[in-house]
């Protein structure tokens, strides 16, 4: 696919793609089993059927370029890494792609929602064993060279009919037009099964040979009252807690992107953006690469904003202290074109969802200063993306 086929999708807000179709039409044609659903402040895009499927992501460029020699299918992959780098990716060449401007500024509910009561769920670890992981890793903390470490914990839920899952996204796309939303097909025996969430978070894009990285880490809850909203992000961007922990997640990003990146532009300081559940602390880094946008999300990925530092012992922490595998949990979704433009986030504010049940990720990040319970409360305000979904 030329760059002038992506040019929509990257193009500056509001400007709408050539040939694209309606963004909210089409987030309302998705399907689970049928394709993959992404959107951003930039624009979106329908992927559906699978034209070849791309398990190792060291084959993505060269299958891309076999693709566009050959005609046919859109040069485009998409999909979802894990979080574990070794493991299998969810990536594929779809049949056809459809680009969209960004979404409206509204977009249309699907269904009333799901009657609580018909709700069972089962927290791992409990709310009071992810204190004590939290307590673990502050003792490894003070005995050893772990500096930060992000520890997650789901919440799984199961109905007696199956979830609606395009009324899920839906909701999800509705509360969160400012960010990116994705529906990702993942491979199933035992009927559809997606990776569904709406990320804060762009782990990198590239267009024309400009790289953009968007680390965040500190966060605080959203108030209901404006002016305690306003206190309230004004205390998170002056605390040294918050900071610091944004500051081993912005050096590390910038130290991976220097190694392929020239004009490297790092700001001096964060600055406050919003979700509709929480505030963040947030950097925007700029540069130049001819790397391919999902080579060079590789090199970022683990960032310290999912992983910790050093990398290696956060990486071993977590092994050891979460009871459960994060799948593609604070993995990457995105997409890439055979030009190596492309846009990769990380998936956050997600679950995996399968017929009636689905397992929601939520995760904060440890440092030295921080208390058990409050991120313990981080991580339910987190969750509430994904429950006020369902």
């Amino acid at each position: 696919m030329t760059s002038e086929a992506t040019a929509g999708l990257l193009a500056v807000p509001g400007t709408p793609p050539t040939g694209s179709g309606d963004s909210a039409e089409l987030l309302d044609r998705w399907r689970p089993g049928e394709g993959t659903w992404f959107s951003g402040p930039r624009g979106g895009l329908l992927a559906q059927g699978v034209a070849r499927r791309v398990d190792d992501p060291d084959e993505a460029r060269r299958v891309l370029r076999e693709t566009d020699a050959a005609g046919g299918a859109p040069a485009v992959v998409i999909g979802a890494l894990p979080f574990d780098p070794t493991a299998p990716a969810a990536l594929v060449v779809p049949e056809a792609v459809t680009w969209a401007p960004p979404l409206p500024g509204s977009v249309g509910r699907r269904g009333e929602g799901a009657d609580p009561t018909h709700w069972q769920s089962r927290p791992v670890p409990e709310p009071a064993g992810y204190e004590a992981m939290v307590a673990d890793a502050l003792r490894r903390m003070r005995h050893g060279a772990l500096e930060k470490v992000v520890l997650a914990r789901v919440l799984d839920l199961v109905r007696d009919t199956p979830i609606d899952q395009p009324a899920m996204l839906c909701e999800l796309a509705a509360r969160n037009l400012a960010g990116y939303v994705f529906a990702v097909d993942l491979p199933s025996t035992a009927g559809a099964r997606s990776l569904i969430g709406a990320s804060p978070e762009l782990l990198v894009s590239r267009r024309d040979g400009e790289v953009v990285a968007n680390p965040l880490a500190g966060s605080a809850p959203r108030r209901s009252d404006p002016d305690d909203d306003e206190a309230t992000g004004a205390a998170l961007l002056a605390s040294a807690k918050d900071r610091h922990e944004h500051a081993l997640v912005v050096d590390e990003v910038a130290e991976a992107l220097s190694a392929v990146c020239e004009d490297l532009e790092v700001p001096d300081g964060p600055t406050l953006i919003r979700t509709d559940a929480l505030w963040h602390l947030s950097t925007t880094i700029r540069g130049r690469s001819a790397a391919a946008s999902l080579d060079i999300a590789r090199r970022l990925h683990p960032t310290p904003a999912v992983g910790g530092v050093p990398r290696e012992a956060a990486r071993r922490a977590i092994g050891e202290l979460e009871p459960f595998s994060r799948g593609f949990y604070t993995g990457m979704v995105g997409w890439m074109d055979a030009d190596g433009d492309g846009e990769w986030v990380i998936a956050l504010r997600c679950g995996e969802v399968s017929g009636a049940a689905a397992r929601l990720y939520a995760g904060a990040g440890i440092v030295p200063a921080s208390v058990p319970a409050s991120e313990l409360a981080e991580t339910t305000t987190k969750l509430e993306t994904m429950l006020a979904s369902l």
